[in-house]
This record gives structure tokens, C-alpha cells and sequence, in this order.
């Protein structure tokens, strides 16, 4: 072999060498490690929008109307002495509307009536002392039975107690009474009996600034004045000796009549 031929020879021995050595150096070499990608943060939900509270319709509070004022006892034809709470000015609908606020504490019972509508309703002030006097006076009286059936007339015993009018609310209470020496009332009468006389009592009580049994004491004691129960206790066992005592249903009207005994009784 000549000696060129072995210098080419070497040469590519070596070359093939350096070639495994490379190789074997880039296989040795571990893979370079990959990034991990970026986590984004997951974008925050949006805030649910709060729900819009329901309307309060809007409420002014005042303290005097139509002559009536917060506090203030007052009648209600309809369901007698009541005390008025508050004056409340509403909005509805976009119109205003005021009303009293009234409490009837013994029926438990609170109304709501438009300041607007008092005067057709009947709403009145309470009783002044002179007007309460001249219904005791009235209580005194003689009792006063117009002949008609008894169904007329609870008509007109009921028109007077639902009037408001403390004198005409007297008058059913004197016409209806009966003493513990009278024949006892039919149901219907003791109904309207004690309507009228709670009417009348819890006005008195208010405005004398007493109880109401006090009050009913006084009312029973003006009418055991009556001329009719007087002279009956007075005149005792005598009127029905001569046939001209009191008996069931026989009274005087405002003519002077006598009326007869089927009527009281119808």
C-alpha cells in the first residue's frame, strides 16, 4: 500500500470516529425539559346584579286634618267611639290619598277612612259636656212607643244607634230599658237595648274621663228616675187592683195613646 493510500485511509477512520463520539454525545445529552405553558386565571363571574327591593308606596305622616287631629277620641256612626292613631297621606298609583287611621280598642278593630269622605261618612267630634247632660236628662223621660209592629220600629231603634247622635241613641236606651219589677225583653229588644247602651256609655265614660261601668251606673240611675218607673213602684199592688197598672206593652207614645199589648210583643 503506498503511502498516500494509508494517510487517506487514516483519515477516514478518524472522520468516522469523530462522527460516533458526535453521535453518541448528542444521544447522551437528555432532551432539554419543555416549559410548562402559563395558566391564565380563570376571569372572575360576573357579580349577579341585586334584585330591586319591592316599592314601599311612600307615607307622610301628619298630624291634623278636616278638624281632627292624631290622638283625638272621636264617634263613627257606624261603630261608635274610636281613637284616631295617625293621619297618613299615601301615594298610590301616582295619586295621593290621605286617611284617618282609627282604632276601636274594644271591638279590636282598626279602620282606615279617607280624610275626604268624613263629613259622609258621619265621622263627628265627641259630645260636648252641655249635649251629654241634655242625654242623661233625656234618659228621665217617658219611655215612648209609637204603635206600630215591632219590626218597624227595631228599623227605627237601629237608624237612631247607627245616627251617631248621643241625644237619639238616649232616647232607644230609655225607650227600651226595663226594670227587675217589668216583664223581661224579647231577645230582639235586649239586642238593641245593650247596642244603644254601650253606644252611650263609652261616649259618656270618654268624655267625663271615667270608666265605662261608672258611666253605666249613672245612665241606670237617670233612668229609675223615669216617671213611669217611679209611679209603678210607688204605686205598687194598686194599678192592678183597678185595672189601670202597667202591664207588658202598655205605654204612651208622643200622642198620648195607649198602646196596645200585641204590638210590644210583636
Amino acid at each position: 500500500m503506498s503511502e498516500k493510500t494509508a494517510k487517506t485511509a487514516a483519515k477516514a477512520t478518524a472522520a468516522k470516529t469523530s462522527a460516533a463520539k458526535s453521535a453518541t454525545k448528542v444521544a447522551a445529552k437528555p432532551a432539554a425539559t419543555a416549559k410548562p405553558a402559563a395558566v391564565k386565571p380563570a376571569a372572575p363571574k360576573a357579580a349577579a346584579k341585586p334584585v330591586a327591593p319591592p316599592r314601599v308606596e311612600e307615607k307622610k305622616v301628619v298630624t291634623q286634618r278636616q278638624g281632627f287631629k292624631a290622638n283625638e277620641f272621636i264617634v263613627y256612626p257606624a261603630h261608635g267611639v274610636g281613637q284616631i292613631l295617625a293621619i297618613e297621606e299615601q301615594e298610590i298609583a301616582g295619586a295621593k290619598l290621605e286617611l284617618f287611621v282609627i282604632n276601636f280598642m274594644k271591638d279590636k278593630m282598626t279602620l282606615r277612612v279617607p280624610t275626604a269622605k268624613v263629613a259622609n261618612v258621619g265621622m263627628r267630634k265627641l259630645s260636648d259636656p252641655a249635649l251629654v247632660k241634655k242625654a242623661l236628662e233625656t234618659l228621665k223621660g217617658r219611655a215612648r212607643v209609637k204603635r206600630t209592629m215591632w219590626s218597624r220600629r227595631a228599623q227605627e231603634y237601629e237608624a237612631k244607634i247607627n245616627s251617631g247622635d248621643i241625644v237619639a241613641i238616649a232616647e232607644v236606651v230609655r225607650d227600651l230599658y226595663r226594670s227587675e219589677s217589668q216583664p223581661e225583653q224579647s231577645y230582639s229588644e235586649r239586642q238593641l237595648y245593650e247596642a244603644a247602651l254601650d253606644r252611650l256609655s263609652r261616649e259618656i265614660a270618654v268624655v267625663q274621663h271615667a270608666t265605662e261601668t261608672e258611666a253605666v251606673k249613672e245612665i241606670e240611675s237617670q233612668l229609675a228616675k223615669s216617671p213611669r218607673r217611679g209611679a209603678k213602684a210607688e204605686a205598687g199592688g194598686e194599678g192592678d187592683a183597678d185595672g189601670e197598672g202597667d202591664t207588658d206593652g202598655e205605654e204612651l207614645d208622643s200622642d198620648g195613646d195607649d198602646t196596645a199589648v200585641e204590638d210590644e210583643a210583636a
